[in-house]
């Protein structure tokens, strides 16, 4: 009977052995990383996300089965089986495959595609091949394979507050993380457990590659913008999505949230404690920088680490600073601590106004080292003290004000003159075509480490009187001048919008940059053409358009491919003749255009201005001088045109080799000169410039007696080629088209409309 217990008792000993060797064979170990994991990481090693479901498309197959895939690491392992980073004996594509964790092998494969060195480093052999690989290992391993594969740094290190996730945001996108980083892709990755918390991670163009470590379970979300309010839960906008949180008397005052700023203070992911921000503040925006923002009445105020715009009339929206015009109040700021927070947008701009920086004499510069006012009329003049107040000081008639960079009134601000009627303000300082220019509007001088600005601001319309007579001759066909007004006004909105100088406090400059603007003095005739288009602007699909102009064509205009950008984005703008019928050309018809261009007989709206042809040689060694990499250049010739014909790709030979030269304006300016001759089509010579006046040109190349090279350039057109033709509109303004016509020729498919309607 002993005997028997005994044995019964190695029996079950012996069971229990073989069971746990089973369980310990069997089970993966804990600290591996999954295939699926490990692929997705070494694909955007080496690509983007991107790239991998481009293939994928293209492709049109796959390695897993029909069932299968459709899984999210699918593209990422077809990317690797086709570039032999993985091998399909090895590594079988199925979804079990992919659950399953990396092995040393595979590790020690993928590895070795990039180098030997890291093959040696997995430490892959006969005995571990098959156990699983390590994460942390796995990790270490990474970052060599980075540092071969992405030379540049497109993976990054984030570290970052997680405050989204499709489980706790109802309208967050599929495998969307959101974070105060931006948004980020995370398929195969599982985030949950660190929401509310800052953490670490890796990520490539939008997409987590892998979570690498918790930094803080305790954040604060700044500056917050608080929607709803029901007493028990409120709304609030963490970037650019919403949450609800439960409210508790434990937070703090939290009476009249709705419609305010506050910090949250978030503890282990839960709401801790609330601090409403509910000082306000309001004035002309006067400049914008990165760091701070100038209000009249105010100064310059710095901005809180994290200030946020938002929107908070009509849909509610979170913007940047860039979305702050300059010369408006259209927001309320929420300052604390001397700080500005944010900035809450309460209704639309109406275009009425705008701020022009004005260049110096020849439009070199932004920068005056001086600057003279003589006043038309009564003005008033303000500017800041040392302790933030307004002084005020009213200046008579005829008064001379000069100003220079160390003006004590300059010290906390700028200095603004208000005439008191519609008396310019003449600048002396400053030369134009017309002579000393006479400025309507206000006057502002501020002072930078490299001289003064000055900014003009004005109604929008009276800077189109100034600006239509400086860009079209008043003596053109009214509704030539009505259509330029119209492009002028919705170029201008543009330009409001885009901010550009907003660190200076404008909106443009006075130069060619935008539009000339008080180049020449307001004309009778341009006048009326302004006020005959009133607040009339050319919209496509409700958005106001990119109204491009130009001077002359060469009978055909280009589309905005010209400057790189995709022609679907503004499909208004066409390459097409300029003539009756109005025939839209493709790639076909630059076959023909070098014989079009030497054409003078061709039939256009503007084929009788002078500059509709043109003709000018160029020597060998001003290219040679101009195109670095060529050498004595030897031959020339245009290898790629783009819609209309317009030259898109040179190919310059010489004794250093081959360059291609790419882009209109590039290729204008390697073959512009001010040494240049060029002949118009009426027989008369104008001198060249540092561009050539269009690149719809034809080259002919030509040998002299001596053995010199030069190349006969037959062009056509002046300007871009983008948009209207001005002259063309006035051609067809003599054939008695109106400027609604002009206007539907050059930009298909728009709509006329007055601004506010």
């Amino acid at each position: 009977m002993r005997n028997k217990m005994i044995a019964w008792v190695a029996g079950v000993v012996s069971i229990v052995v073989i069971l746990m060797v089973i369980i310990v064979t069997m089970e993966p170990p804990k600290d591996g990383i999954t295939r699926a994991q490990a692929f997705k990481a070494m694909a955007l090693a080496v690509t983007t996300k991107d790239e991998c479901s481009r293939r994928e498309k293209e492709r049109g197959s796959s390695r897993f089965s029909a069932k299968e895939k459709d899984n999210w690491f699918v593209k990422y392992m077809d990317y690797l089986y086709d570039e032999g980073y993985l091998d399909e004996e090895m590594t079988t594509p199925s979804l079990s495959t992919a659950q399953g964790y990396l092995t040393y092998q595979e590790a020690a494969f993928m590895a070795g595609q990039v180098s030997n060195k890291l093959k040696l480093q997995a430490g892959a052999t006969k005995h571990n091949r098959d156990r699983a690989f390590p994460e942390e290992e796995w990790w270490r391993l990474y970052e060599g394979i980075l540092s071969q594969t992405d030379p540049d740094g497109a993976v990054k290190t984030v570290d970052a507050v997680l405050y989204g996730t499709p489980s706790n945001l109802p309208q967050a996108e599929s495998w969307t993380a959101y974070t105060t980083e931006g948004n980020f892709g995370f398929q195969g990755l599982a985030l949950d457990a660190y929401l509310d918390c800052e953490i670490q991670f890796l990520a490539r163009d939008g997409e987590m590659i892998a979570m690498r470590q918790l930094i803080s379970e305790d954040v604060v979300y700044e500056n917050i913008w608080l929607a709803e309010s029901d007493g028990r839960h409120f709304k609030a906008y963490l970037g650019t999505a919403y949450r609800e949180f439960p409210v508790s008397d434990k937070m703090g005052d939290v009476t009249d949230m709705a419609g305010n700023l506050a910090d949250l203070h978030m503890e282990g992911g839960k709401l801790r404690k609330i601090t409403m921000k509910r000082e306000r503040i309001s004035g002309k925006v006067l400049s914008v920088t990165d760091n701070a923002i100038e209000i009249e009445g105010y100064g310059e105020i710095p901005l809180s680490e994290n200030f946020h715009v938002y929107k908070v009339y009509g849909d509610f929206k979170v913007l940047g600073a860039k979305d702050i015009l300059v010369g408006y109040d259209l927001q309320e700021f929420v300052a604390a601590e001397g700080k500005l927070c944010a900035a809450l947008l309460e209704r639309e701009f109406d275009a009425k106004t705008i701020r022009v920086l004005l260049m110096d004499t020849g439009f070199k510069s932004l920068y005056h080292p001086s600057a003279t006012l003589v006043l038309g009329g009564a003005a008033q003049m303000e500017y800041e003290n040392s302790k933030g107040k307004t002084e005020k000081e009213r200046l008579e008639a005829g008064t001379q004000l000069t100003v220079a960079p160390d003006d004590e009134r300059l010290k906390y601000g700028r200095i603004i003159i208000t005439p008191e009627g519609d008396e310019g303000i003449a600048v002396p300082t400053i030369e134009r075509s017309q002579g000393t220019p006479v400025y309507s509007g206000k006057m502002e001088i501020k002072a930078c480490e490299e001289g003064l600005v000055l900014v003009n601001d004005l109604f929008l319309e009276d800077y189109l009187t100034r600006v239509v007579p400086s860009e079209m001759p008043p003596s053109y066909e009214k509704e030539a001048l009505k259509a330029q007004a119209v492009c002028a006004r919705t170029y201008a909105y543009r330009q409001i919008q885009g901010n550009s100088y907003s660190q200076y406090g404008a909106h443009v400059d006075d130069s060619t940059n935008f539009q000339v603007y008080n180049n020449t003095n307001p004309d009778e005739r341009t006048t009326q053409a302004v006020k005959e288009t009133y607040g009339k602007m050319l919209f496509y699909e409700d958005n106001p358009i990119d109204a491009f102009y130009f001077s002359t064509s060469c009978g055909h205009t280009a589309d905005v491919s010209v400057w790189g950008t995709d022609a679907d984005k503004l499909p208004y703008l066409q390459a097409v003749e300029v003539k009756s019928g109005r025939r839209t050309l493709g790639q076909g018809d630059n076959d023909k255009f070098d014989s079009y261009i030497r054409n003078s007989d061709a039939s256009a709206y503007d084929s009788s201005f002078a500059m509709f042809r043109w003709e000018t040689d160029i020597s060998s060694d001003i290219i040679s001088a101009q195109v670095s990499g060529a050498g004595k250049v030897t031959d020339m010739t245009v290898v790629s045109r783009g819609p209309g014909g317009i030259a898109s790709e040179l190919q310059v030979t010489g004794s250093d080799g081959t360059v291609t030269v790419k882009g209109q304006s590039a290729i204008r300016s390697a073959l512009g000169s001010s040494s240049l001759v060029i002949t118009k089509q009426d027989g008369k010579t104008m001198e060249g410039s540092q561009t050539l006046p269009s690149a719809f040109i034809s080259i002919e190349k030509r040998s002299g007696e001596d053995g010199s090279i030069s190349f006969h350039v037959y062009g056509g057109g002046f300007g871009h080629g983008v948009g209207m033709s001005q002259n063309g509109a006035q051609g067809m303004a003599k054939e008695g088209k109106d400027y609604t016509a002009i206007l539907s020729f050059f930009y298909n498919g728009t709509e006329l409309r007055e601004i506010g309607n």
